[in-house]
């Protein structure tokens, strides 16, 4: 080889050595400061059994961006959606394990665990929405949320899940008496079952997958849920009456494991609970809004909706709310009432 050409070849070594240099640097320099970030971020492991459309859901997702934002990216959450860990009330077991984080459950699973929450159950508990936000921001409500912390469960905060409506396939339900001999699903609890005994239906539980199915073939005469719910999954289709008489509010609730939660330093608690906060407030915001289009669009599509007068299926239900005197629902009944 000539000196000419071995002078270039070395030159263009040290060219491809130089450059492999300058970029090994620049990129161990940015996976460095990448990595010790990475390393220092904690990530909070949210599961819960809604699709990803829900409004519920979306609340979550506000919170994830929340708390990262907050927290300098130093803490974010990890949600898995749609039931892939499991149902409300095995996720609820595995936070009492300390092996998953957070979920998200209705407040009726949580009578299983914490027999306070059975409030939320009751019928014509609350006189309006507004009367609803006003109890679960005030004392009450954030007493309840830690009425599950001596069960390892401990509430962060209340997402809206609306008020349960009845909706039916032959007639509407404008009054207690068009409930007479009526097959109604129910969630499988025994405040709802005898709720719509003493209005004089017949109680029906049904997995919630199977109600579209239910309704169409007749196995039952209506259901009870929110506006959301009722649209989402087609059953207005099936279902063309839906009463807006709002005889329960059981809000959704964010809850951790609180072994997990002592584990976290007092600055991880104070982003945690200031993205949940917000994240309420951003959710319930979203509800009243996708509640306005579910019912719109609902009628849009044939469904018929109904304002009937409330009072005589309060006056109906008014013996379960007389039997729970001198008892620890029954107290937080009047708490409640005695709240503007």
């Amino acid at each position: 080889m000539s000196k000419q050409r071995k002078s270039g070849f070395f030159a263009g070594v040290l060219v491809g050595v130089l450059a492999a240099t300058i970029i090994f640097s620049f990129v161990t320099r940015y996976n460095k400061s990448n990595g010790s970030q990475q390393k220092n971020i904690t990530t909070i492991k949210l599961a819960h059994t809604l699709d990803t459309k829900h409004p519920v859901h979306l609340g979550m997702v506000y919170m994830k961006k929340r708390l990262e934002e907050i927290s300098n990216n130093q803490a974010t959450l990890e949600i898995f959606p749609s039931g892939v860990l499991g149902s409300e009330t095995k996720c609820i077991e595995m936070l009492q394990n300390g092996v998953l984080a957070m979920t998200k459950t209705s407040t009726s699973p949580m009578e299983g665990f914490v027999p306070e929450m059975g409030v939320f159950s009751l019928p014509y508990v609350f006189r309006s929405r507004e009367h609803f936000w006003n109890v679960l921001d005030s004392k009450i409500g954030k007493d309840l949320l830690l009425k599950g912390e001596s069960r390892n469960l401990r509430g962060i905060c209340y997402f809206d899940a609306g008020s349960r409506n009845f909706y039916t396939t032959k007639k509407p339900v404008l009054t207690p008496e068009d409930l007479n001999k009526q097959k109604i699903r129910v969630m499988n609890s025994k405040t709802a079952i005898d709720m719509i005994k003493a209005l004089g239906g017949s109680p029906t539980p049904i997995a919630w997958g199977e109600l579209y199915s239910a309704l169409n073939q007749g196995v039952v005469d209506g259901a009870e849920n929110n506006p959301p719910s009722y649209y989402n999954n087609g059953h207005h289709k099936v279902s063309k009456h839906f009463s807006l008489d709002g005889h329960t509010r059981v809000p959704d609730m964010l809850v951790i494991s609180s072994k997990i939660w002592k584990s976290y330093s007092p600055e991880l608690q104070t982003w945690l609970q200031q993205a949940a906060d917000e994240a309420s407030q951003y959710q319930r915001e979203l509800w009243a809004q996708k509640s306005k289009e579910a019912l719109a669009a609902a009628e849009k599509e044939g469904a018929k909706i109904y304002y009937p007068d409330i009072q005589p299926f309060i006056d109906k239900t008014k013996s379960m709310i007389d039997g729970l005197k001198d008892t620890a629902v029954g107290d937080i009944y009047r708490r409640i009432q005695e709240t503007k």
